[in-house]
């Protein structure tokens, strides 16, 4: 494990040019998934995998960096089925395995064969369970994995209140369930509580991020489907078929899954290294943008033996104690 300095905090690339990005679509088990290209056309793919509730602006920030300081990377992020521009699949429950095969399934209809996988926080889970059922990536970037489960943690009471505000959603007519899910107090509070940095100026940017983009779910019914999913699975549970390079990044703040379960998901994988980042929780994508980016390209940069002709294998961090 190594843990890095904490950089300054501020608005993640607030200091210089946004790439362009651009929009696509994959039809995708019978609906349409849009999707963001960030950086060369034809660069060594990187793609991204969002988390619960949200879409493809919470790693955009993360994406545009990582293409600023690697030109020859094109990152892809799509936003996951039923949240954001991407549609609902239809006549399908919204649960883990859905989300893993509409990965298997999406990668190759948008990516060269050989690619770079990176999931946050419920995107993890997405991206292991594909792995687990067939999905190849040649490494494997997880950020603030979920590594325990939800009622475990040291947000404990506060999972079983969201647990009780999503069941009285299911119970509501459509439209006041998308009230009460969407309401702008409640969305306000959750982003309080996740976010650690003392920065004002960032602490207002990373609320209004939720504002904006918290609530695009397609419909109630996915989004408390999606909901059950995020709490009812670990990555841990899907160790064994995680046997490609992989970089963990956690928060050492983080509420959702404490520092004790990344150690114990880092020794449980053969390939993984995990760096630490102090003063930071489970927002890892917006509180410490430029640890991550400076963490995955030196990670995506260590020479493969799968394509360097004997070069040394990816090395395996599994200390207990910063280095």
């Amino acid at each position: 494990m190594i843990s890095s300095a904490a950089t300054s905090p501020g608005v993640p690339n607030a200091d210089r040019a946004r790439p362009e990005a651009t929009r696509f679509a994959v039809d995708v088990l019978g609906a349409t998934t849009a999707a963001w290209s960030y950086g060369d056309a034809h660069g060594a793919p990187l793609l991204l995998v969002h988390g619960f509730r949200g879409d493809h602006h919470g790693l955009e920030g993360l994406a545009e960096a990582i293409v600023a300081a690697q030109p020859d990377i094109r990152a892809i992020v799509p936003d996951l089925p039923g949240f954001g521009a991407s549609a609902a699949i239809p006549g399908r429950t919204h649960d883990l395995d859905l989300y893993g095969e509409w990965l298997r399934e999406f990668a190759p209809a948008a990516l060269p064969p050989r690619f770079a996988l990176l999931g946050h926080s419920f995107g993890s889970l997405v991206v292991a369970n594909a792995i687990a059922g067939g999905l190849t990536p040649s490494r494997l970037v997880l950020i603030n994995p979920i590594s325990a489960p939800a009622l475990e943690g040291p947000q404990a009471i506060l999972t079983q209140l969201a647990i009780g505000y999503y069941r009285a959603a299911d119970l509501l007519p459509e439209r006041a369930a998308r009230a009460l899910l969407g309401n702008a107090a409640i969305v306000r509070g959750m982003s309080e509580v996740m976010a650690k940095t003392g920065d004002p100026e960032l602490r207002k940017w990373i609320h209004g991020q939720h504002a904006s983009y918290f609530s695009t779910f397609s419909d109630p019914r996915t989004l408390l489907e999606a909901f059950r999913a995020s709490v009812s699975h670990t990555v841990i549970e899907y160790a064994e078929a995680i046997a490609m390079p992989t970089l963990l990044i956690a928060g050492d703040r983080d509420d959702i899954t404490p520092l004790p379960k990344q150690l114990e998901l880092d020794h449980r994988l053969p390939e993984s290294r995990l760096r630490v980042i102090p003063g930071t929780g489970h927002l890892v994508h917006y509180e410490a943008v430029a640890d991550a980016t400076a963490f995955i390209l030196e990670f995506l940069s260590t020479p493969d033996p799968a394509v360097a002709g004997g070069a040394e294998p990816v090395e395996s961090h599994h200390q207990g104690a910063a280095e």
